[in-house]
């Protein structure tokens, strides 16, 4: 299990971006940096800090995952026919606590990673607790008995800021199928993800 380590928007202040697209964040009314040293003038990056960033980002929208997981994701999408920056998202967005957040079942990230590490999500009918486990094209995913009840739940799928991409298809208000692994351009990031800088960053 992955466990966040630091305050959620403490990843918005760092990128200078609101990575998550919640109302909520400091972005929105600081676009500076932390700490006493935010507003100064920053100066001109390297390709290697372009690079960790754009791995910085990419890793800390799906929860800030481990370094272990995100390096693993990339290794097998370096294995994968085709463009490995497309695979790696592909393979990113297959991992059930981001199907469980696209559906809408949960109202960010981590609170999806918690219901699937509490038992609260089947897959294909059966209880799953992963929430790295990989979902496959036309598997069915669906709240458990008392997730549907669940205050958390309901408050996620009455949620305006997003809607469900066309790749996950409902089937009533607690279950969905995965209809297909999507492309970078499918997938609705508040923000720009750079998967080919990552691709450069663990190539080096």
């Amino acid at each position: 299990m992955s466990k966040r380590t630091s305050a959620k928007y403490k990843l918005d202040r760092r990128m200078g971006e609101n990575v998550f697209g919640r109302p909520k964040s400091p972005v929105n009314r600081r676009e500076y940096g932390p700490g006493q040293h935010g507003q100064r003038r920053k100066g001109k990056m390297s390709d290697f800090g372009i690079q960790l960033r754009a791995k910085q980002k990419l890793k800390g929208y799906y929860g800030d995952v481990t370094e272990k997981q995100f390096k693993r994701a990339y290794s097998d999408a370096s294995k994968m026919k085709g463009d490995t920056g497309q695979n790696l998202i592909g393979l990113l967005e297959r991992r059930l606590d981001a199907v469980v957040y696209r559906a809408k079942f949960a109202p960010t990230i981590w609170a999806a990673r918690q219901l699937v590490n509490h038992g609260h999500i089947r897959v294909n009918g059966r209880k799953l607790n992963i929430a790295s486990a990989k979902v496959s094209v036309g598997d069915v995913v669906e709240l458990g008995p008392k997730a549907q009840e669940m205050a958390l739940v309901l408050e996620a799928q009455g949620l305006a800021e997003r809607d469900i991409p066309d790749y996950i298809v409902q089937d009533g208000a607690t279950k969905i199928v995965f209809n297909r692994v999507p492309t970078l351009d499918e997938v609705p990031y508040p923000v720009r993800m750079e998967p080919n800088l990552v691709v450069e960053f663990y190539s080096r």
